[in-house]
């Protein structure tokens, strides 16, 4: 009898070291380390950013991703600290200067989609019709400094990818955007990020500049339509940038290595490809690892 409990005991200690030693190799019970990645609310509201930590998780079960949701300003500025080991944001000119200032390694573009100028239906500027930002934007700040309680204006007014186009789209009209636009009574500046200011635009039926993505995840919650979805100006690029561990050595290198790989690698892309086509009826994101940048 006590040579059967013997052989039991030692049976149940063999099947709980087989099992110990699967879950090790499978990347469980292996000591959990945290990635942060401070990241755009443009990318975080569309949903997209959730689906690609499920899949990057599953693959790499010992790490946690954290994202920090900000403007794409604000995003840069936690990674100039030293707060985050990786940014994903999408204003090409403020990347290079972050690259060139020693906080970021290499600059990876991995997606693109366009800015939409959206509004009323009932098109209070006349913006339809027009065949580029420059010129509907042009359109909204004559009619909204006739008519400031009709025509309106909402801008993210964050520091983001989305504010900084938006300026460089007032200042092409040929107005100083700080003298001409901002303290304007049509226009008005939410500092909350992309969502949020569709949201306040609707309410005010008032003109706003969005990101395709956030747009098609928001459309059915609001009223308000797109006028111009595609061109030069508009064409919005999406990029990873690893912080620089020379610069900040306590910075998870390693799972931000991971975590770039797997972005810009054939499934991370696949997703993004594929992300928003059976819940709003057509991609939010074009993939292009690997691919030349677009340039319109």
């Amino acid at each position: 009898m006590k040579r059967n409990t013997k052989i039991l005991v030692l049976a149940v200690v063999i099947i709980a070291i087989i099992a110990v030693a699967a879950a090790a190799l499978s990347g469980y019970g292996q000591p959990t380390q945290v990635l942060k990645i401070s990241t755009t609310t443009s990318l975080d509201d569309t949903g997209l950013l959730t689906v690609l930590e499920a899949a990057f998780e599953k693959k790499y079960p010992n790490i946690d991703v954290q994202f920090i949701a900000a403007g794409t300003g604000q995003a840069l500025e936690y990674g100039k600290k030293g707060d985050v080991d990786e940014v994903m944001v999408h204003s090409k000119k403020q990347e290079e200067q972050f690259i060139a200032d020693g906080y970021g390694t290499q600059r990876y573009p991995f997606a693109y989609n366009y800015f939409y100028i959206v509004g009323p239906a009932d098109d209070p500027a006349k913006i339809n019709g027009t065949t580029n930002a420059t010129q509907a934007f042009n359109k909204i700040m004559t009619a909204g400094t006739a008519d400031p309680n009709t025509v309106k204006f909402v801008s993210r007014g964050d520091n983001s990818g989305t504010n900084t186009r938006e300026i460089t789209i007032w200042n092409s009209t040929g107005v100083n955007y700080n003298n001409s636009v901002r303290g304007q009574p049509w226009y008005i500046e939410s500092g909350k990020g992309m969502g949020d200011t569709l949201v306040i635009a609707d309410q005010k039926s008032a003109y706003t500049l969005s990101d395709s993505g956030t747009y098609l995840a928001y459309k059915d919650k609001i009223k308000l339509v797109p006028f111009l979805t595609q061109g030069k100006d508009l064409l919005n690029v999406y990029s990873l940038i690893p912080i620089n561990s020379t610069k900040f050595p306590n910075v998870n290198t390693a799972a931000a290595t991971k975590w770039t790989d797997f972005v810009l690698s054939t499934e991370g892309q696949t997703i993004i490809g594929e992300y928003g086509k059976d819940k709003y009826g057509q991609q939010l994101f074009v993939p292009i690892a690997g691919k030349p940048e677009p340039t319109s």
